[in-house]
């Protein structure tokens, strides 16, 4: 593997989901958890511009309190999020300097290219921007996450061969998965020669609280890990990797994955055979495979709540539970200001820049069925 990644552990801290009190990040127990973080020996930290506050956190919480010399930090440029010119595009990068306030970035993203989100980096030169920036020193290493095939994977890395390293969305739910296809794209990466960072290692969660199914395949072997666990180290035993991303939002999360990833160890031949029973197992569930990454609520002109309502449709499809599946619809989406599937004008907006190519129409209807669901 290129020399890329030789000084990182292989645990990231991903800053999408961290903890909050009301609407507002809880920045006094991200300090904690920075602390843990890098007491631990961890020193990678992942941002981006389209995570609501994140910057801003993790500049008070890292930035302001520890030297630039003792973390990399990583943030993205979403050019497809609402930008009409380069100049648009390109002031993403200076409000990330300025919110973070880190004077550079060891890693800089182009975010999730793609389908249709690709043409925006091509159209406004973004590929020349963070050439630029890179040569200026405000980037150190420049890279793209990706959510596509692995044909358009392959195009992309012809055609851009400086790019350094690529972010995929790689666990074991999507390792086969049509829809992903987490491993020819990591095939596809590893024939480049690029180094690879794992984004989504436990699936926005979900692997984190599996199926009794799963748990019991994992427990039978060995009663003590997390199924958290379990999916980090599946991503994190692949050849080429620079660290695998936890979206960690609780200390209690944190000390979870530093205990088995502080002194990491691949999976054994045994481990493997229970991944494969365990995909088995998660595949006759037929879930919404959301991750809460909400970018379809930026763009839904009627603000309906998308990734709740499948949330809570996931738990009522595990647990066969209505009553609990509704409450869980009804906080996570009425009581955080975000409309019912019920009003859902079928625009399709959404569906243009969901990285899991969900039907996302479709499965908000079968919300509303299962759910009996009704608008205000």
């Amino acid at each position: 593997m290129s020399c890329l990644g030789e000084n990182i552990k292989k645990l990231g801290f991903g800053l999408m989901r961290l903890p909050t009190v009301g609407e507002q990040i809880d920045v006094e127990q991200v300090k904690s958890m920075v602390d843990r973080f890098l007491e631990a020996g961890f020193t990678y930290f992942d941002t981006a511009w389209a995570y609501p506050g994140s910057e801003d956190a993790i500049r008070q919480a890292l930035v302001e309190r520890y030297p630039r010399e003792a973390f990399q930090l990583a943030t993205k440029n979403a050019a497809w999020i609402k930008c009409a010119s380069r100049d648009e595009a390109a002031a993403q990068f200076e409000t990330s300097l300025r919110q973070t306030g880190a004077g550079y970035f060891d890693f800089y993203l182009l975010h999730n290219l793609g389908e249709g989100r690709t043409r925006f980096f091509d159209d406004f030169g973004m590929w020349d921007f963070v050439r630029e920036k890179k040569r200026l020193g405000l980037i150190r290493h420049a890279g793209f996450s990706f959510h596509s095939t692995p044909e358009e994977l392959d195009a992309l890395l012809t055609a851009h061969p400086d790019m350094e390293f690529v972010q995929l969305q790689i666990n074991y739910a999507d390792w086969e998965n049509p829809a992903i296809q987490s491993r020819g794209c990591y095939e596809v990466a590893r024939r480049h020669g690029r180094p690879v960072i794992i984004m989504e290692p436990v699936k926005g969660g979900m692997l984190a609280k599996p199926p009794k199914a799963v748990t019991d395949i994992f427990s039978t072997l060995n009663p003590g890990p997390s199924p958290a666990s379990w999916a980090i180290r599946f991503a994190a035993s692949l050849e080429g990797v620079v660290t695998v991303l936890s979206g960690m939002s609780s200390l209690e999360q944190m000390e979870d994955n530093l205990s088995f990833m502080k002194d990491f160890r691949p999976l054994s031949n045994e481990e493997q055979d229970a991944i494969l029973a365990a995909q088995q197992a998660l595949a006759a569930f037929p879930l919404i495979p959301c991750t809460t990454c909400n970018y379809c609520a930026k763009l839904c002109p009627r603000e309906i709540g998308i990734s709740g309502s499948f949330t809570a449709m996931n738990h009522f499809i595990l647990f066969n539970d209505k009553a609990a599946a509704r409450h869980q619809e009804n906080w996570l989406v009425s009581m955080h200001g975000r409309k019912s599937a019920a009003e859902c004008i079928q625009c399709g907006e959404c569906e243009a820049v969901c990285p899991q190519h969900i039907a996302i129409r479709d499965e908000l209807v079968r919300v509303v069925q299962s759910l009996g669901l009704t608008t205000a």
